[in-house]
């Protein structure tokens, strides 16, 4: 067993550690600025890697139904259990409203997609692909929900979801399929040299991220708090998606991809919404920072499992 996570380890972790290092480098001693980053990520790569991914994919509209129905579900246990931990720390608004952030939001984007290409190749990242473009939705819509509940509006969360290029670029694929119409070839070539970058680059954005990742001196309700984040983070949330493919009949590949996304550490834009609507951005900052660090040791030993 030693010898296979081991394997997992060189094989998958090590050459995503390396743009990510790079990313943490560059952001520690050259200051690399993260919004100009996003904003490439966000309105460049992000929707050219989606169409590239939706329109080669090979998907059926059964996987996409259950990709959206496991997605929904995973996000209500894992809400539920958020809750009932806040009751039982008897943890404040704003730290529930933090610890329910971090139970929720994964980092899928720019640490899970290319963590699935390598362990599950092409065929893993077209499912996968369906997933993320979910979370997108859900981050701007629900995610908002959860940080600011007094402050949201049905009216600014759709025009937050519309505001995203990828969402146009996933409506786009998925019309195109159902005509069963293609892209100009130079068109798609163009449009695949583009999602070419995706990965190195997200990953290196990914790191300098973390460079800026602020490690606090914590009050004892928020450390009592970020403990149960990570638990919930990195041990609960496992069984709440196994629970959750369980209930839906889901199993083979689109299983073992929906489980290290739905695995995957705290999402670092998690920090951008405790910030804006003061749900604790401390503890969200400490969990994003040791739920990444423990991920490069608990993702292996979750791709050997489900791979083998």
């Amino acid at each position: 067993m030693v010898q296979i996570v081991l394997s997992t380890l060189l094989s998958v972790i090590v050459p995503l550690s390396i743009p990510v290092i790079a990313g943490f480098l560059l952001g520690k001693f050259m200051k690399l600025e993260t919004k100009p980053l996003s904003t490439l990520y966000l309105y460049f790569l992000s929707p050219a890697m989606i169409l590239d991914t939706l329109l080669k994919a090979q998907l059926s509209w059964h996987d996409v139904a259950l990709t959206a129905a496991f997605s929904l579900l995973n996000l209500l246990l894992l809400w539920g259990i958020a809750q009932l931990a806040g009751k039982i720390f008897r943890l404040s608004p704003p730290e529930t409203a933090g610890l329910t952030l971090i139970s929720t939001l994964t980092n899928s984007a720019n640490y899970g997609l290319p963590l699935i290409l390598l362990a599950f190749g092409q065929l893993g990242l077209d499912k996968a692909s369906v997933y993320v473009v979910i979370q997108m939705i859900m981050v701007n819509t629900i995610g908002v929900y959860f940080a600011a509940r007094s402050e949201f509006s049905i009216q600014s969360a759709v025009k937050s979801v519309f505001s995203l290029p990828a969402i146009y670029a996933a409506l786009l694929a998925l019309g195109l399929r159902a005509l069963d119409w293609h892209l100009p070839s130079g068109i798609q070539s163009g449009v695949s040299v583009i999602a070419a970058a995706y990965s190195p680059v997200v990953l290196a954005i990914l790191g300098t991220q973390m460079a800026y990742v602020k490690i606090f001196r914590l009050e004892p309700s928020i450390k009592k708090a970020s403990y149960a984040g990570l638990i919930i983070r990195l041990l609960l949330s496992p069984l709440a998606a196994c629970l959750a493919m369980l209930i839906l009949g889901i199993s083979g590949l689109l299983f073992s991809v929906l489980f290290i996304l739905a695995s995957m550490p705290v999402a670092v834009n998690a920090v951008i919404l405790a910030e804006k609507f003061n749900a604790s951005p401390k503890l969200v900052s400490t969990c994003i920072l040791w739920s990444t660090l423990a991920s490069f040791l608990i993702l292996p030993i979750l791709i050997m499992l489900v791979a083998g």
